[in-house]
């Protein structure tokens, strides 16, 4: 392609898309694209500068590392410049023409079909952050140089509104200088103490001198290199929005400054909030390294396990060499070292949480818990840990307020506390050590049962005999739990079992003899209509022991797999066929013994109708009914039959 003529590019669709939104006032506060900018700036000096320590030829060598901002009121202009890596041709087309982040035009359609203004300062969670400035100007012009020797210089131009061009330019110098006209409606960022004002609340650390006109304007360099008592609160919470794109502050952080076997630095956040697009794969990012203040990578992926990588910010070791490459981190024992330490303290601050901090603790369990829980699969020397600061809803907590679930039974739980209070943060929730605390003598295994949703947990009818017997059960309605918790396999010596489980042991209840039901031939003869409706896809059919306001449930056979955790699979197009369950009848029920009469007048087709139907009903139950069709043909013959 020839390069050397001025050529005229379209956006992406979906670039097209964003940049509307955004110069039609989708985002507030338009102050952040200066942030943003700077941010930019930053990144690209942090990359010059590694290739000047790791012994690369850069363009312009002796010239120094610092941003530049040049503002005129008369004028109404701004223009930002670095002196950092700059960009290519390639970069001009790929990285300005569509977007970093694969959820973000989902994301801002949500919020505008709801007809919500999104705060500005989210913009930079996006990797959008240069069009932030479309908020301000009417037309864009970005001139830059690689730092590479060979690369020619390139003019960007474009207003935003559907296309761009590119041509080269005679820049000498390596950097990137954006520069545009402001709107009359924000010519205030036109103003030099304006700005010196916006810098001092929002790009103060940055580690590069930063003027304006001609005055540098920042001090304060690396923050994680201070004392941590010397960091204001506000200062760090900046730090973080500036490092996290986050427009929120954090929920808590850790600064620390090691010595002794491992040398190094590190300021890292635990965010309030997980990012819209958060639990994508390819979403999850690590910290920033550095090497004595020299940047070296964005996403060190060494420095914690997948599971922790809901922590931001970053971390600095003087036992590093400047040009650590990845295979080298993979491999270094200094590495290793630091992440044990950082595994150490993250899990300190979430243990302390747990304690002394419930508030903190439930908003990180609500928007990280998921992630979390993966690590009892993956860090075996951290399993315990893990374990400890698990929580459940149970049968004996009460339903979590102000959602969907609030109106389910919570099996007679209070809605205070014990102490007679407003429930707590963490009231609806139990630990594996909270349960077993509160288990009689008699019972030897802690019991859960996994689904859905808590509304539709509460209502399953394999619950029925542990709720009249005051039985606790953990409800497991995160979809991570189905495939950790079975893997704890017991607890304080107690074995963790699923209550789907057929062959669940369950004391005999002297009531049931009481109760009115089928003599052992009827019931043998009813079984048996059951086994030829249900045919090969059961594995048997007993009578129940643990139902006992339901007419029938379906449970796990000895081979079969946990019900939520098939379909679990089957979403993720895993090759799983259905497991055959065993049903179970409940022979004290109204309609089972009724079905027994009906079988004696010799009535078979109302029976067979009957013993189709309950079992179907039950598949639907666990959402494995494939012909609802059919069910409810079915369900209008028996209607017809009983009222003739």
């Amino acid at each position: 392609m020839d390069k050397t003529s001025r050529q005229q590019f379209e956006f992406k669709a979906e670039m097209k898309q964003l940049l509307h939104l955004i110069v039609n006032s989708l985002y507030t506060n338009p102050e952040v694209f200066l942030r943003e900018l700077i941010s930019n700036s930053s990144d690209a000096l942090n990359k010059l500068r590694f290739r000047q320590v790791t012994g690369e030829n850069v363009q312009s060598p002796k010239v120094p590392l610092k941003i530049k901002i040049e503002v005129d009121e008369k004028g109404q202009t701004f223009s930002i410049e670095d002196t950092g890596v700059g960009m290519t041709f390639d970069d001009l087309t790929e990285r300005l023409g569509t977007i970093a982040s694969s959820g973000t035009m989902e994301f801002l359609r949500q919020l505008k079909d709801q007809k919500n203004k999104l705060d500005g300062n989210m913009i930079g969670q996006f990797g959008v952050g240069f069009y932030s400035a479309f908020m301000v100007a009417e037309q864009i012009t970005v001139e830059t140089r690689h730092a590479d020797p060979d690369e020619k210089a390139y003019i960007w131009v474009s207003d935003g509104k559907g296309t761009y061009e590119i041509e080269e330019s005679d820049r000498t110098v390596r950097g990137t200088r954006i520069s545009f006209r402001l709107k009359d409606e924000h010519k205030e960022f036109a103003g030099a103490e304006r700005i010196r004002q916006l810098i001092r609340k929002y790009s103060n650390f940055v580690d590069y001198t930063i003027e304006v006109n001609g005055e540098e304007v920042n001090s304060r360099g690396a923050v994680w290199h201070k004392n941590k008592n010397e960091v204001t609160d506000e200062e760090r919470n900046e730090f973080y929005k500036f490092i996290s794109n986050d427009f929120q502050e954090p929920l808590d952080h850790l600064h620390l400054s090691m010595e002794g076997r491992i040398n190094f630095k590190a300021l890292v956040f635990v965010p309030k909030k997980a990012k819209p697009d958060f639990f994508r794969a390819e979403s999850l990012k690590s910290l920033q390294l550095y090497s004595n203040r020299v940047f070296v990578r964005e996403n060190c992926e060494e420095l914690l396990p997948e599971y922790l990588r809901f922590v931001e910010g970053v971390v600095d070791s003087e036992d590093l060499p400047l040009n650590v490459s990845r295979e080298v981190t993979q491999h270094s024992p200094v590495m290793a070292k630091i992440r044990e330490v950082l595994v150490n303290k993250i899990f300190g601050m979430i243990e302390y949480w747990a304690e002394s901090e419930p508030d903190k603790f439930r908003t990180f369990y609500d928007e990280f818990g998921p992630l979390f829980k993966s690590g009892l699969n993956s860090d075996f020397a951290n399993r315990d840990r893990i374990t400890e600061l698990l929580r459940f809803h149970s049968t004996l907590t009460p339903a979590a307020t102000g959602g969907a679930d609030s109106g389910a039974d919570s099996g007679g739980a209070a809605s205070k506390s014990e102490s007679g209070s407003a429930p707590g943060p963490m009231d609806d929730l139990i630990s594996l050590s909270g349960y077993v605390e509160r288990m009689p003598e008699s019972q030897k295994e802690i019991f859960y049962l996994s689904g859905e949703n808590l509304a539709e947990l509460r209502r399953d009818p394999r619950l029925e005999y542990f709720r009249k017997k005051e039985i606790e059960v953990l409800l497991l309605s995160d979809p991570v739990d189905a495939f950790v918790v079975p893997g704890i396999g017991s607890y304080k010596e107690k074995p963790l079992k699923s209550i789907e489980k057929a062959d669940i042991d369950l004391e005999d209840d002297p009531d049931d003899e009481k109760a009115d039901r089928l003599s052992d031939e009827d019931l043998d003869r009813l079984l048996a209509v059951f086994r030829e409706e249900a045919g090969e896809r059961v594995e048997n059919v007993v009578a129940s022991r643990r139902l006992v306001d339901s007419a029938v449930t379906l449970t796990i056979g000895k081979e079969g797999m946990d019900s939520h955790m098939e379909r679990m699979m089957k979403m993720m197009d895993q090759d799983v066929g259905p497991s055959r369950r065993v049903l179970e009848v409940n022979p004290s029920h109204p309609v089972i013994r009724n079905m027994s009469r009906i079988q004696k007048t010799g009535n078979e087709e109302m029976v067979r109708l009957m013993a189709r139907q309950l079992y179907d009903g039950a598949r639907l139950m666990q959402g494995e009914l494939e012909s609802p069709g059919d069910f409810v043909a079915r369900m209008t013959r028996v209607m017809e039959l009983a009222t003739k």
